[in-house]
């Protein structure tokens, strides 16, 4: 209103300027109006300078702004690129993010300053969401970039070979094209959150420095607005009630498989399907009690975490990782103990990388033996991380409920020890007894139905890989999507290892399920797995594919993955009659249509 007043006075504004400002101040409190009137105040005392915008899309000039994109495959580079963003805001320095998926190659020659956040999928594969660009930078169309400035941030696991490939790629692509680094690229290990903290502070100071000098635009330091985001998060969980733990494969199989449900009560979380459940674990006491009885430890020495003193039973019980083993640990720990063995294993990266992968931590220490102080043991060890899985329920379905289908990881150690993985040791044996899990969602953008419900979808899914493949078909039953599905499952027998068996044979009956195939690999002489039932149906998946299929893969991304990517390469070539390179290339071109989906690990 009083707008409509002061327009009738001579004005700077014109009528199109005035009613933008009405809108944009309608919904504020006489609090806000008051802040925003002195923020104005101030810029008009500079008038010549320009300001950075609060808004996440700024409409500064590209020579004025920092670009962050993110490459992401389950939500990690996502996050710190999102904080890093937040941060850039706050620090006045004008920043846009972007999914690399969503950022055109070419778009680079017009910037000055970029960030590039990576994880790496799979066996040192980009993610995803970043194929496209990947290409791109290797290609012939790849401009000079001699004019920019950039920094990369690698999130990865050093338990695999090709340690934050994807990172390194960027790095080494942008810097050939002539791009000028304006801080070192830092390679993340999973426990990855406090040095990213370091280097986003470390890289916006340089970014400042940058703008400052060069006179690209005045930092203006923004007041936030707390963002609209869930309460729950990996770093502050939701305490979930487990309200069933219950084996779903028999007596006779080797494998324990459970399905497990969760009440998510009053929390008002919220997923999809193709979504990940992180769960905080916690560790074995007795494990942790055999740990420290092996280095010579009573548990009550005190250590300090993130500025707090605890015992270091505690800290191995609540704060360490203390059953999965890593190359960087025994590296360390072959320094510290100068241990002709492990020293031996150090010689060689790919001996090591077998040893960590196949070796819990007190059989490291026992290789090791000797005696270590708290300090000592807390130097070696990596900090607890979270485990994600995949959602194995529909929430239109259950409600406020979610679902997991979690594999026992259990096996018996050379000298007879029992091992059991710390996640699943927890969720299957223990966490019914603690009543209350610490868990949070972990959305996953690049696994997801179509959005077309007349989409015919394919889904090939061994082992626990069905799980989220439960959740599409009950998803697709409550939106009573016409499209069709074909499921794809393997295991070892029929008789103990059939997951789901009932309510595969009920959507068939229903006909949700439009057909499905399976591999029971150990009932029958000669192995048989979900690769070679593709296979046998090479005619029918060209069909379903030239139909605009959706392909979508879950599982052990080592073994199944490769053979089934190879299935479906070899498909492509046979029932299209293409080369095996234009079959590749199909296959590709699937991925970056997101048409070929996968959630391996």
């Amino acid at each position: 209103m009083l707008l409509k007043e002061l327009s009738g006075l001579t004005s700077p504004l014109n009528d199109q300027q005035i009613g933008q400002l009405q809108q944009a101040v309608a919904e504020l409190s006489p609090q806000q109006l008051a802040w925003i009137s002195g923020y104005f105040w101030g810029l008009s005392q500079s008038p010549t300078t320009t300001a950075a915008s609060p808004s996440a899309d700024t409409q500064a000039s590209p020579n004025h702004t920092l670009t962050i994109i993110y490459a992401s495959q389950t939500g990690n580079a996502k996050g710190v690129a999102e904080a890093l963003h937040h941060d850039a805001q706050a620090a006045g320095i004008p920043a846009k993010l972007v999914a690399a998926d969503n950022y055109k190659g070419k778009q680079l020659s017009k910037e000055s300053h970029v960030v590039i956040v990576a994880s790496t999928n799979g066996e040192g594969e980009p993610p995803d969401n970043a194929i496209a660009l990947h290409e791109f930078l290797q290609s012939k169309k790849a401009p000079k970039l001699d004019h920019l400035h950039y920094a990369v941030l690698s999130l990865g696991d050093s338990s695999y070979e090709y340690f934050c490939q994807t990172g390194k790629d960027f790095d080494t692509f942008l810097q050939k094209l002539g791009a000028k680094p304006m801080v070192a690229r830092l390679d993340c290990d999973v426990d990855y959150e406090a040095t990213a903290s370091a280097w986003r502070e470390q890289t916006l100071a340089e970014v400042k420095q940058h703008f400052q000098a060069s006179g690209d635009a005045q930092v203006v330091p923004i007041r936030q607005t707390a963002a609209a985001t869930s309460a729950y998060t990996k770093q502050s969980p939701y305490e979930a009630e487990l309200l069933t733990c219950q084996r779903i494969t028999g007596r006779g199989s080797d494998k324990a498989v459970y399905h497990l449900e969760f009440d998510l009560g009053d929390s008002g979380i919220q997923y999809q399907p193709g979504d990940a459940f992180g769960v905080w674990y916690q560790n074995d006491p007795e494990l942790a009690d055999a740990i420290l009885a092996r280095v010579g430890l009573n548990g009550d020495e005190s250590i300090e975490i993130d500025g707090r003193a605890v015992s270091i039973r505690e800290a191995l019980i609540e704060h360490y990782e203390i059953t999965v083993s890593n190359p960087q640990q025994i590296v360390a720990l072959a320094a510290l103990t100068e241990n002709d063995a492990l020293t031996a294993l150090t010689e060689d990266k790919a001996t090591l990388r077998d040893y960590a992968n196949q070796t819990q931590v007190i059989d490291v220490l026992s290789l090791a033996d000797v005696q270590l102080d708290a300090e000592q043991l807390q130097s070696v060890l990596r900090r607890l991380t979270p485990r994600l899985y995949s959602i194995a329920s529909s929430q239109a379905e259950v409600e406020d409920e979610v679902h997991l289908t979690v594999g026992l990881v259990a096996y018996e150690q050379a000298q007879g020890a029992l091992r059991q993985g710390g996640a699943s040791g927890f969720l299957t044996q223990r966490a019914e007894a603690i009543g209350s899990v610490k868990v949070f969602v972990e959305h996953n953008d690049n696994f997801k139905l179509p959005d077309n419900d007349d989409t015919p979808i394919i889904m090939i899914g061994p082992g626990t890989g069905i799980a989220p493949f439960r959740a599409f078909l009950q998803e697709r039953e409550q939106r009573e999507a016409s499209g069709d599905n074909w499921l794809f499952f393997g295991d070892r027998t029929f008789t103990d290892d059939f997951l789901y068996q009932v309510e595969w044979q009920q959507y068939l009956k229903s006909g949700l399920l439009t057909r499905m195939d399976v591999a029971f690999s150990r009932d029958q002489a000669e192995k048989v797995y979900v690769q070679h039932r593709l296979l046998e149906r090479a005619s029918e998946v060209w069909q379903w594919l030239s139909n605009g299929a959706y392909v979508y893969v879950c599982g052990d991304a080592n073994r199944m993955a490769k053979d089934v990517h190879d299935a479906l390469i070899h498909i492509a070539q046979h029932q299209g009659q293409l080369s095996r390179e234009d079959a590749e290339t199909f296959i590709n071109e699937l991925r970056k249509d997101k048409r070929y989906q996968r959630d391996v690990y």
